[in-house]
C-alpha cells in the first residue's frame, strides 16, 4: 500500500508539536506493517526538498502559507504521484484531497477544531474570513472517517456537521525515559511547549511571577522554541530575573527537568489533547492548566492535576496551592503516574493500522 501524508508541517521543522510527532509514530507503524509511506509538508529555512526519516520519505514545497496551493497545483499538472491512500491533516485549512484526488481512499486527521485560534494566528480581517469559512472546509469530506485523538475534539468536529459515525477515537501513546531523577528540594514549576501567546507562555510567566511574591524561593524553568524571535523577551519579561530559559532541549533532557520539577503549568487556549501532560505524568508531575477542550481530557481534574477558569488569577491561585498543599501534590503526582500507564504508541497504531486495512479493503 502506497500511503501519502498531507500534512502542513513535518517532525523536522522547527515548530513541529504533539500532532507531527503524533502522526510521525502511526506512520512508523504502517512502514514496518509494510506500507510505503510519504510526507508532503511546508519547507522551511535551510530544509532539503526531499529526505527520508525514519523510512518515510518527507517532500517539502511552498511554507506554511502555501503548501496547500503547491498541492492543489501538483495534483492538476499530473506531478502528485499515484497513492493508494490518504491521511488528510485538518491545521486550519486542510487539503480538500476529496476534490483533486477523489478516487483515493482516505481519512481526514483532526487533532483540534481552530475555532477563535484563527483571531490569535492571523490579522484581522483574515482572522474573521477564517473563522467563518472554517464550518465549510469539512463540508467536501461528508463521506471520510475522521480520525482523532480525545472526546473533546470529537465533540468540536460533530459541531461542523461531521456525522458522529465518521469519527474514530484512537488515543494518543507517549514516550518514556525512565531517569533516576527526584524532585527539586525547592518548588519548581516548568512551562514546556512553544514560546507563544496561545500556547498560553504570556500567561504562565504572569502565574509564576504572582506566586513568587509569596513563595520567593519559586523557581521557574521554561523549556521550547520561541514563536517568534524576541518572544521570550516580549512575553517572559516579568519572570526574567528568577526564570531559567533552556530553550530546545533534547528528549532525554526534557524527561530529566520533568522528573525533576514539581508541576507542569499548561495554559493553553485549547489543545487537540496535549502530549506534553502525559509526558509529564511519566514523571510524576501532575499539570495545572485551564480547563479547555484537550487538557480536560489529558488532565483529570483534581486527581491528576488541576484545571482552572481561563484567567490568569485563577491559574495563580491553583498553583499557588498545588505548590503549598503537599498531600495534595504527592496525591496527584502518584495519580498522573498511573494516568499515564493507560497511553502506549504500540497500542494506538495498531489501532490506526487496523483502520487503514478496513477502510482500505
Amino acid at each position: 500500500m502506497n500511503i501519502l501524508i498531507l500534512n502542513w508541517r513535518d517532525p523536522k521543522h522547527p515548530f513541529a508539536g504533539g500532532a507531527e510527532k503524533s502522526v510521525m509514530e502511526h506512520a512508523k507503524r504502517w512502514k514496518k506493517e509494510g506500507a510505503r509511506v510519504s510526507w508532503f509538508a511546508a519547507s522551511f529555512d535551510k530544509a532539503r526538498k526531499e529526505e527520508v526519516i525514519d523510512g518515510i520519505k518527507i517532500f517539502r514545497r511552498g511554507n506554511h502559507y502555501t503548501v496547500h496551493l503547491y498541492f492543489v497545483i501538483y495534483c492538476l499538472i499530473g506531478k502528485m504521484e499515484e497513492f493508494d491512500f490518504i491521511i488528510d491533516c485538518f491545521h486550519f485549512v486542510p487539503f480538500f484531497s476529496p476534490i483533486f484526488m477523489k478516487k483515493v481512499k482516505k481519512i481526514a486527521i483532526v487533532q483540534e477544531r481552530a475555532g477563535k485560534l484563527w483571531f490569535k494566528n492571523l490579522i484581522f480581517p483574515l482572522s474573521l474570513i477564517g473563522y467563518i469559512l472554517e464550518p465549510f472546509f469539512f463540508k467536501p469530506y461528508k463521506n471520510t472517517i475522521f480520525l482523532t485523538g480525545s472526546e473533546s475534539a470529537r465533540k468540536e468536529i460533530v459541531q461542523m456537521g461531521v456525522k458522529d459515525a465518521n469519527i474514530r477515537i484512537i488515543l494518543h501513546g507517549v514516550d518514556r525515559i525512565t531517569l533516576k531523577t527526584k524532585k527539586e528540594k525547592n518548588p519548581t514549576v516548568i512551562y514546556l511547549g512553544l514560546l507563544s501567546k496561545d500556547k498560553g507562555f504570556e500567561d504562565a510567566c504572569y502565574a509564576a511571577s504572582w506566586v513568587r511574591r509569596e513563595m520567593p524561593n519559586l523557581n521557574f524553568w521554561i523549556v521550547g522554541k520561541e514563536e517568534k524571535i524576541g518572544d521570550y523577551n516580549w512575553y517572559g519579561g516579568k519572570v526574567k530575573k528568577f526564570a531559567k530559559y533552556f530553550g530546545y532541549v533534547s528528549d532525554e533532557k526534557k524527561f530529566e527537568l520533568l522528573g525533576r520539577a514539581w508541576v507542569l503549568i499548561h495554559p493553553s487556549d485549547k489543545e487537540g489533547w496535549g502530549l506534553t501532560v502525559i509526558e509529564a505524568a511519566t514523571q510524576g508531575t501532575p499539570t495545572v492548566g485551564y480547563d479547555v477542550p484537550g487538557l480536560r481530557d489529558s488532565v483529570r481534574n483534581g486527581r491528576t492535576g488541576l484545571l482552572a477558569e481561563t484567567n490568569v488569577s485563577e491559574l495563580a491561585k491553583w498553583l499557588e496551592i498545588i505548590l503549598t498543599d503537599r498531600n495534595l501534590l504527592s496525591r496527584t503526582s502518584k495519580n498522573a503516574l498511573l494516568w499515564s500507564m493507560n497511553f502506549d504508541w504500540k497500542k494506538s497504531t495498531e489501532q490506526s493500522w487496523f483502520l487503514i486495512s478496513k477502510i482500505y479493503g
